[in-house]
Order: C-alpha cells, then sequence, then structure tokens
C-alpha cells in the first residue's frame, strides 16, 4: 500500500538538540510533525562483500507508523527544490538530530525543505542506549501523543526510510512545489545505516540523488531480524566494508579523527576517492563536540574539556557540494587524508594532526584538538573527544603578537574556503572564532600543560 501522511495536532515533538538552531520563524519557515504510515520491505542477501558490491532481495513486508518532523519554507517562491532528509540518531536511546544541528544555517539560508525521519526500531519502541546513558526508554510509544505509531523492527527500517522519503517528496510536491533534489544524511550509527543503504538499496530503489554519510564506522548496520532492533555493540567492531565504488550517484563521506582511531574503527574500511565517491577526513575534530553539545558540555562530566574543532563548517560545505554535485555539477574536491603512521595520528609541532583538512583552528592554532581524550573515559566522553592547551611556549613561537594571530587565522580561513572545504557564505563566522584572548595569555605566561605525546 502507498505510504500516507497525517499530520499531527501542534505539540512539543521532543526531537533533541542541546544546541539551538536558527529561529525557523523568522527565518521563513514552517514545522510540521508527521505520522507516516505504509508498508515496508525487510532486505536479505547471500554475501556481503567487504567491497560494498552487494546484491540484495526482499524477503517480506510489514506494516509500519512512524513520526516524521519536517520544516521547510513556508513561501514557495523562496524553496529550493531539494529535500534533504535525515536519519535520525538513536544512540542515546531517543531520536536525535545532529545533523540538523550541523547543517542548519545552512538549509536554511539555501532555501531547502529538511525531514528527520524515526527510522529505527528504538526510536519509535523504546530500547537501551548504545553510549550508556541510564536506563531504557520507552520510545515515542511511551507518550500518548505517539500511541498510534509502530515500528516491526530494524530490519524494515531501510524501507521505511525509503518509503517515507518517497512520500515526503509527493507531500511537498503538491503543497510547496516539486522536489529536484533528494539528498539523504545520518550521523554516526545513522551513517552506519546509510552505508548499507548506498550499498544494497540504492540501487534497488534509486530513491535519492545523493548521500552525506557522516561519521560512519568502519562496519556496516547489519541487515537486521523481523521484530528486533540492530544492537550497535555487535556490530560496531564487524567486518570493515567500504562505500561501493560503483555507486550511481554522489556519496560524500565525511569523517573526524576519533571515527578513524577511537571504538567506530573506521580506519580498516578507509577507501581511495571514486568516481563518485569522496572521502573527507578533517584534521581536530570528534565524532562529537562543543558545536553539537553546546551548553550541555557540563552534564557529560567528562574529564577534560570536549573537542572545540570546527568540522561544522566543513558538514556544511559537504552539503552544499553533495547538492551541486547531485544537480549535474562538478564533483566535491577531493582532500587529502590523515596521516596516520601505527594506528596513531602523527601530529604537528603544536600536537594537532597533520594532513587531512585544515581549518584555521589546526592550521593557527591556539589550543590541542583531538579526536580522543583520557584512557579509561565513559564511552560517550570517547566520542566528544578533548581540546587542552598549547605546550608552554608554543604560543610565543607561533606568533609575535595578536596582529600577527589574527592574521595567520585569516590566512588559514581563505586557504579552507579556496580548497573548497569551508564555504565563503561562513567566513565572518568562522573569523568570529578567533582566540586572541588565548594568544594574549600565552604570550603573557606561557601555557599550564603540555598535549600529549601521541594519539
Amino acid at each position: 500500500m502507498a505510504t500516507t501522511l497525517t499530520t499531527l495536532p501542534p505539540g512539543e515533538h521532543g526531537l533533541l538538540a542541546a544546541r539551538p538552531g536558527p529561529d525557523l520563524a523568522a527565518a521563513g519557515y514552517a514545522e510540521s510533525e508527521l505520522v507516516a504510515a505504509g508498508s515496508a520491505r525487510s532486505f536479505a542477501a547471500d554475501d556481503l562483500p567487504q567491497d560494498g558490491r552487494w546484491t540484495l532481495a526482499g524477503r517480506d513486508r510489514a506494516d509500519f507508523a512512524t513520526r516524521v518532523v519536517l520544516r521547510a519554507p513556508a513561501d514557495p517562491a523562496t524553496y529550493s527544490g531539494t529535500l534533504v532528509v535525515e536519519w535520525l540518531n538513536v544512540s542515546s536511546g531517543t531520536d536525535a538530530a545532529p545533523d540538523w544541528t550541523y547543517l542548519a544555517d545552512e538549509v536554511v539560508r539555501r532555501g531547502h525543505a529538511w525531514a528527520g525521519v524515526s527510522a529505527q526500531h528504538i526510536g519509535v519502541m523504546g530500547g537501551v542506549s548504545a553510549v550508556g546513558l541510564g536506563a531504557p526508554t520507552a520510545g515515542l510509544r511511551g507518550q500518548e501523543r505517539y500511541a498510534a505509531l509502530h515500528h516491526p523492527g530494524d530490519a524494515y527500517a531501510y524501507d521505511v526510510f525509503t518509503e517515507v522519503a518517497g512520500a515526503l517528496v509527493e507531500h511537498l510536491g503538491a503543497t510547496l512545489g516539486e522536489v529536484t533534489c533528494l539528498l539523504a544524511i545520518g550521523e554516526s550509527q545513522s551513517a552506519y545505516a546509510l552505508t548499507t543503504y548506498v550499498d544494497g538499496v540504492q540501487p534497488l530503489t534509486g530513491r535519492f540523488d545523493g548521500f552525506l554519510v557522516h561519521s560512519r564506522g568502519g562496519a556496516a548496520m547489519p541487515l537486521g531480524e523481523p521484530g528486533e532492533a540492530v544492537d550497535i555493540a555487535s556490530f560496531r567492531l564487524g567486518a570493515p566494508t567500504h562505500v561501493r565504488a560503483d555507486v550511481a550517484v554522489p556519496v560524500v563521506v565525511v569523517q573526524t579523527e576519533t571515527d578513524l582511531t577511537g571504538r567506530l574503527a573506521y580506519l580498516p574500511a578507509r577507501q581511495p576517492d571514486a568516481e563518485r565517491v569522496r572521502l573527507w577526513e578533517v584534521a581536530g575534530t570528534a565524532h562529537a563536540d562543543k558545536f553539537q553539545i553546546g551548553d550541555f558540555e557540563e552534564y557529560l562530566t567528562c574529564p577534560r574539556p570536549v573537542n572545540r574543532g570546527q568540522q561544522a563548517y566543513v558538514v556544511r560545505a559537504a552539503l552544499r557540494h553533495l547538492e551541486t554535485w547531485a544537480r549535474g555539477g562538478p564533483a566535491a574536491p577531493s582532500a587529502a587524508r590523515l596521516e596516520v603512521e601505527d594506528g596513531r595520528f602523527v601530529l604537528d609541532g603544536s600536537g594537532n594532526a597533520r594532513g587531512g583538512i585544515r581549518t584555521p583552528a589546526v592550521d593557527a592554532p591556539t589550543q590541542v584538538l583531538a579526536g580522543d581524550t583520557e584512557p579509561g573515559a565513559p564511552a560517550i566522553c570517547e566520542l566528544f573527544g578533548s581540546t587542552l592547551p598549547l605546550a608552554p611556549g608554543r604560543v610565543a613561537e607561533l606568533y609575535a603578537d595578536v596582529a600577527s594571530y589574527l592574521q595567520a587565522y585569516e590566512r588559514a580561513t581563505d586557504a579552507a574556503i579556496a580548497a573548497g572545504f569551508v564555504l565563503a557564505d561562513d567566513r565572518d563566522e568562522l573569523l568570529a572564532e578567533a582566540r586572541p584572548d588565548l594568544v594574549e595569555e600565552g604570550l603573557a605566561t606561557g601555557s599550564l600543560r603540555p598535549p600529549s605525546a601521541g594519539r
């Protein structure tokens, strides 16, 4: 049966976001919450080769009713025709939209529509957090507002995502304007899922025009069993799997330091660029960071301040390039890989990782930005990386005064824009993140402690 969309009455959707997003009403956007109901397939395969060239077959069908949060321009004249569909992340045991947090400014200023889909079983039916955040959750079904929802298990999640995206295309076509570019995005556990989708499901459906796979691990999410939620602990260290090199639509994979050598173990799955695949590895970044968590950092009680890198600007650039590429424009630029020897990052003279995509935070440094933290820290802290002072005397080695630092920071910003890994639209915001206060402090007193020797 066709997937239907029904608008829920206004109410609190509870979509987890630690950092406030743009003022949607002021930006001319409207938010609605929908129930998507229909029937979805599960999939099976005789073999899942590590090169990602999978051949899946439909297995059976089951009914579903799930939740969608839609944010779109209120005026059709400002709508770009692009719909960005985020596979909501459930690692906390409840739905979250990490890529909306990183990408909201880019989505709104471009006039795109964005939809967050509760694709996985735990988000709807409840379950255990994958990162040790307390007792099992009740899921959306635990609230009266969502009593009609039901999810048949993560074996059907891939086709749920397909069916909901198709229904949204029809809905927007009837209410706002034709969807001329349909993009899928997802971060962390959702990126594992999108890897599986790209390798096995997209060849069957051809549903999406491009994919932004953000902070995936080395494995792909399993195809799953009916009635069950996949357990990230059971597949996180599974077989390293590439994004298939013969994918028919553009795929941009954005990876942080944490993803390569941390608990996600992406490094064995690292792959060369292909005709429609780009891999971006970003120096000085963590799987999640201060930009993502905002003022909630103190509640994590991590042993070090969390990572304050600038991946948000790189992820925005990735989305811009992906949309341009998916619409038939130039391919996204290729990027250098982070330098790794014997499973550890090669560090520059300031203690930051060498290679990869460079931002001013690492090329005109005032801090050591890492994708890891102290050994033995809670799992959630491992994902948030760390920020430490530069080694004593390093500030004076780098900068004669604050003016020379600001000049270096501006040059690094413009170099990142020229390389295509930061958008000119974000230049002023990025320049505002310069830290002359830390340079003044470093020149006056020196830093308090050195960075670790390697990581």
